[in-house]
């Protein structure tokens, strides 16, 4: 059995300089907590972050190119998402996003709400369950195959599950962004929205820090570009 044990991340982890709309709605006391795979709770860590700029872990990440994709599935992650406290860890990222707007049953399901949709910008609203199961997602930020290619490969296999379901790494997105992205990383694939680019690329550097994942040239040139226009953008949960 792997057991992967993951810190509680606190779920407002953003800077609101660059996109305030999202997930302002979140109280800064609402945790998200990934379970271990044998369904116990991890410990309380918080979100670490030491105010950090993205550019300065960007700089920390080894430069390199891609390993083959040989041996890559989404199972050498993880199979299903966790269970957290009864509820399905997507349920619980979709709730995160959705903060007061969610309408929720049975403690866990979210079968209405509306929230600013970071990847499109776009203002989404929900009225049935059935709408948010075919139009939303849940986005590893760094793609999996991505980072299967850039160092996840040579992971122990607890610590790839640990990136897979660290919410750091996961966002509700519209479904049919994310299907645009597919395994991109920054330099084949930015959201449309611009004013989320930067915090979009803050967050894949601080996944790849994290985990100790590398990022092509053409990856970092990329970044630097996008961080170019927003120069104080911190790093999140590093």
């Amino acid at each position: 059995m792997v057991v992967a044990f993951i810190g509680v991340i606190t779920w407002l982890i953003i800077n609101p300089a660059s996109y305030e709309s999202i997930f302002t709605r979140v109280d800064d006391n609402d945790q998200s907590v990934v379970a271990t795979s044998d369904g116990g709770q991890a410990d309380d860590l918080g979100d670490g972050s030491e105010g950090l700029l993205a550019t300065d872990v960007l700089e920390k990440l080894e430069v390199k190119g891609r390993a083959p994709k040989t041996g890559y599935s989404r199972e050498q992650f993880y199979k299903n998402w966790p269970m957290v406290d009864g509820c399905s860890l997507r349920q619980r990222i979709i709730r995160r996003e959705f903060g007061e707007a969610a309408v929720v049953v049975d403690g866990c399901n979210v079968v209405a709400g509306e929230y600013d949709e970071p990847y499109t910008g776009q203002h989404l609203k929900y009225t049935e369950k059935t709408e948010i199961s075919k139009g939303i997602q849940i986005d590893h930020v760094v793609a999996l195959s991505d980072a299967w290619q850039k160092g996840a490969q040579y992971m122990e296999a607890d610590v790839r599950y640990a990136m897979a379901t660290d919410p750091l790494n996961l966002l509700a997105v519209d479904a049919s962004a994310n299907g645009k992205k597919l395994d991109g990383d920054a330099a084949t694939w930015l959201p449309s929205n611009k004013k989320f680019r930067c915090q979009y690329v803050a967050r894949q550097v601080s996944v790849k820090y994290k985990y100790k994942l590398w990022v092509t040239e053409a990856e970092k040139e990329a970044i630097l570009r996008v961080l170019s226009n927003c120069p104080n953008e911190l790093a999140v949960g590093v």
